[in-house]
């Protein structure tokens, strides 16, 4: 089955309304285009989702990609980011690390966001992140068609995220 549409649902132990609640909802036009909907309900917001691979990754270049979302967790409503990410797996290791050149409204400036993911094993990943200026912790689970994430936002607030592919 292919699976065209991708469907994720996120929730963050905050005050902040925007942050609190999010669901996006993503449709693959082409195997290298994506386009879809994100919904901060507690902000009364929706705003577009895109993603453009420009080159995917082989041994010998990173993939590379551009795209636009809604700014970084905490940001306020309507605000978006603009990115050009490169992103690696290592060949030997189980790891694999992304770089973002990231414009984001809020900030009406550039910031530079990178991560890494560590395989665990048994389907199982860690992934410490920078969003440009926090940070963040996700263990991940990965099932055939599902991820389940736990996360501590700003390694000071919990939440947990899950997403499906149909």
């Amino acid at each position: 089955m292919d699976s065209r549409f991708s469907l994720s649902l996120r929730w963050v132990d905050t005050e902040l309304d925007r942050p609190r609640w999010r669901s996006t909802l993503s449709y693959s036009v082409h195997p290298r285009l994506q386009l879809g909907i994100e919904v901060n309900p507690e902000a009364d917001e929706v705003g577009p989702l895109l993603t453009w691979f420009l080159l995917t990754e082989n041994d010998a270049r990173p993939a590379l990609f551009v795209g636009t979302s809604s700014d970084r967790i905490g940001s306020p409503a309507g605000e978006q980011s603009y990115y050009l990410t490169a992103a690696k797996r290592h060949p030997s290791w189980p790891v694999s690390a992304y770089v973002s050149l990231n414009y984001s409204e809020w900030d009406a400036g550039f910031n530079v966001p990178f991560g890494v993911e560590v395989e665990l094993g048994q389907n199982f990943s860690m992934r410490p992140m920078y969003d440009g200026h926090r940070s963040h912790l996700m263990l991940n689970y990965l099932g055939r068609r599902y991820t389940t994430s736990l996360l501590w936002v700003w390694l000071e607030r919990f939440g947990v995220s899950f997403s499906t592919r149909f």
